[in-house]
């Protein structure tokens, strides 16, 4: 199975960064003109959406949008968002050196959260052009698939190595892979990372795809300069609470397990507002 991020660690950093947010970008409406890009079709606004990358099974009665990882097929007839890891390897992945991101003594940076997982290396033009096209590959197989839209994982990981990696280079990077995903006819979707949700111009990205922003007080981050093209999943009782007084009325929410399991788990839970 491959890699889901449910529940990533949060740092002190990356609380930090977002109450740093204090503009938005104007978009419009509910076409393609949010970001400029043509043929892309966009998520409906505030419908029932279900978090499937832990595994694909029969969509909920009255669920139009299904996030699933990119090695599932989209479910029939609705809005499909494809997982894909595009800032850090997975297990079994076999990437070159020269694009793993190494620290000052020269050895490879894992992500601790995550065995086996090593950091991409986006801080040059180069790498970031040649880390683009081999996950700009697994964003070609979603489209062949027939996903409707790609979520591309790990954003936010420049603040967890605020030392190494950079804003300025997460943003060159995923605006690389929103140029393919669109070429493509895909939407892209930004995942968490509040403080670069006022940055769509410089991304490209056209919704957000968001982990836990009631827990974290960040949903409104990202409501305003996705105009509510947001989609949400809680894992935690409190968190959803939040969510759902608060955007509930506005932005699609989901509680889901933090393995994000199917229904024939035990530790399946699933809720809406």
């Amino acid at each position: 199975m491959n890699h889901f991020p449910a529940a990533r660690a949060r740092t002190a950093v990356a609380s930090a960064l977002a109450a740093l947010v204090m503009s938005v970008l104007p978009g419009c409406g509910s076409s393609t003109k949010d970001t400029g890009a043509a043929d892309v079709k966009l998520p409906p606004v505030g419908a029932a959406w279900d978090y499937q990358i832990g595994g694909a099974y029969p969509p909920p009665e009255g669920v139009r949008i299904v996030s699933r990882d990119r090695a599932d097929d989209p479910a029939p007839g609705l809005y499909n968002v494809c997982y894909v890891n595009a800032f850090q390897t997975q297990p079994g992945e076999k990437w070159p050196s020269r694009l793993l991101l190494h620290d000052k003594s020269g050895e490879v940076v894992n992500d601790p959260e995550w065995d086996g997982e090593a950091v991409l290396d986006i801080t040059t033009a180069a790498k970031r052009e040649e880390a683009a096209e081999r996950v700009g590959a697994w964003i070609e197989s979603c489209a062949d698939k027939g996903f409707d839209a790609v979520e591309p994982d790990n954003l936010d990981t420049f603040t967890r190595w605020p030392g190494l990696l950079t804003a300025d280079q997460a943003t060159a990077y995923v605006s690389l892979l929103a140029r393919r995903a669109h070429d493509l006819g895909l939407a892209i979707a930004q995942k968490n990372t509040g403080p670069l949700a006022a940055r769509r111009a410089q991304t490209g990205l056209d919704f957000a795809v968001v982990e836990e922003c009631g827990r974290y007080d960040e949903c409104g981050a990202f409501a305003k300069p996705y105009r509510n093209r947001v989609v949400v999943v809680e894992y935690e009782d409190k968190g959803m609470a939040k969510a759902c007084d608060g955007f509930g009325d506005r932005l699609s929410v989901v509680r889901r397990d933090r393995d994000v399991s199917t229904p024939d788990d035990d530790g399946y839970v699933r809720d809406v507002c």
